[in-house]
């Protein structure tokens, strides 16, 4: 299945967002549920079970001066086998965020089930000036399951240069995935990308238990902070942004 999401988001003249844009195909459908402080809420509803192998689903969203956006999806999204030789699914996020503008990506897991070949990669775009929250979580299989294979890539590029350059892969044909170097067994991972124009970043910082980290990025006024969990509960409160630290987790 292949399908294609366009969300473009622009200011009002009121101080708040209105999309002049909204339009999806199954299993992409985009819906508004209304503003908070000025900010437009858009979900991601999959109109089906998947990805499954085979499918390619792509979202485009552009955020132009002025304007706000937070993007939530419903569920979590269940990366699944397919029929054999059907090759594996693909999710592509691209997005454009102008000078005065700001983007809030946070939607639910990716679940790497059990026999899945999946491929999810976002690309964004940031000009100077932009305001950008990016939450990626993978969850290694289901309950009591392990993964299948999963590579999940996030590339952003601040004022013309590149800011994050970021990939993971997890399951059978990714040597040394749940070991001591990347895991550590974890079943739940993720980052948070907080760019906050005028803001200094803070000093790099590893909690003691090793599971959560903050790192300043050079190249633009950013923090990424990168998490491991037992399960996808504790993840997302690891990863829930409030300011720039996690609740419970603040570095110094």
């Amino acid at each position: 299945m292949r399908s294609v999401a366009r969300l473009v988001a622009r200011p009002d003249g009121r101080g708040g967002t209105r999309l002049t844009e909204l339009a999806g195909e199954p299993p992409l459908l985009l819906r508004q549920t209304g503003h908070r402080d000025g900010v437009a809420e858009v979900y991601v509803v999959g109109a089906a079970a998947g990805p499954l192998a085979g499918d390619d689903l792509r979202l485009e969203v552009e955020v132009t001066a002025g304007a706000a956006v937070r993007v939530h999806t419903v569920a979590a999204s269940v990366a699944l086998p397919g029929r054999p030789g059907a090759g594996r699914s693909r999710m592509s996020v691209r997005a454009r965020v102008a000078a005065g503008a700001a983007l809030h990506w946070l939607p639910e897991q990716t679940v790497a089930a059990a026999g899945c070949a999946h491929h999810a990669e976002s690309w964004v775009e940031l000009a100077e000036g932009a305001v950008l929250t990016w939450r990626d979580e993978l969850v290694c299989g289901r309950y009591a399951e392990r993964p299948g294979d999963a590579v999940v890539g996030t590339y952003v590029d601040h004022a013309g240069a590149p800011l994050l350059r970021q990939s993971l892969a997890v399951g059978p044909t990714a040597p040394g995935w749940d070991g001591a170097a990347v895991l550590g067994g974890a079943v739940a991972t993720g980052s948070l990308l907080l760019v906050r124009p005028g803001r200094v970043a803070g000093p790099p910082w590893v909690h003691p238990d090793g599971t959560v980290a903050r790192l300043p990025l050079a190249g633009g006024p950013a923090d990424l902070w990168t998490a491991t969990a037992p399960d996808a509960h504790l993840l997302r409160e690891l990863l829930s942004p409030v300011d720039a630290d996690p609740p419970g987790r603040s570095g110094p």
